[in-house]
């Protein structure tokens, strides 16, 4: 069981690259309406070309979708996307964009973004690493489980690159390896502070 403790997980990041995308939409797009807690999203993406990613979210999810502005508030049940060439953020329950240098060569990346869930909220951040070449996102997960935080990585099996959670896999005892469903289905769950029985084919031994 992960979350035996009762505690209400309030900040979900999740992190994604080559396939990101259409995992998180399978996720997002089975939350219910009255999700109570903030999510973050950094997924590697193309710092010169336009994109439609909030349209895109939008379309899928039953939450608000945005870009947040430097210093902007977190809010609860709202799904924040990092803009293209930012680094996202969190401090002192605002959001922080920054140019900054480059981390495993992409701004935005996944790192800093896990990394700041786990300093600002604690064993409140619950971490999700989905479909994406590399090892970006490790460091976060790492550190998001070293707050008391929850760690989950997508099956490596259902991920179209399964580097990045492969990766998370072996570099961090992460508490879930789960499929696409199963991730949407507990998150919820976990929000609500209620503890998750997970099959002995989804725990990470």
């Amino acid at each position: 069981m992960i979350n035996d403790a009762g505690i209400v997980r309030d900040l979900f990041v999740f992190g994604g690259s080559a396939g990101g995308l259409e995992a998180l939409l399978e996720v997002l797009s089975r939350l219910p309406r009255e999700f109570p807690a903030t999510i973050g999203v950094a997924l590697h993406r193309s710092a010169s070309l336009e994109s439609q990613l909030v349209e895109i979210v939008g379309r899928h999810v039953p939450l608000p979708v945005s870009e947040p502005s430097d210093g902007e508030s977190l809010k609860p049940g709202h799904i924040y996307l990092a803009p293209r060439d930012f680094h996202m953020t969190v401090e002192d329950e605002r959001w922080r964009l920054d140019r900054g240098p480059k981390v495993h060569r992409m701004r935005p990346a996944v790192d800093p973004l896990l990394t700041s869930a786990a300093t600002a909220r604690g064993e409140r951040a619950v971490g999700v690493l989905l479909s994406g070449g590399g090892v970006d996102g490790v460091e976060g997960l790492i550190a998001i489980t070293g707050k008391g935080g929850l760690s989950i990585a997508q099956a490596p099996e259902q991920a179209r690159q399964p580097s990045m959670p492969v990766s998370a896999i072996r570099a961090d005892d992460v508490d879930a390896v789960l499929r696409l469903q199963e991730i949407a289905a507990i998150l919820p769950l976990l929000a609500a502070g209620r503890g998750v029985e997970l099959s002995r084919s989804a725990e990470v031994c």
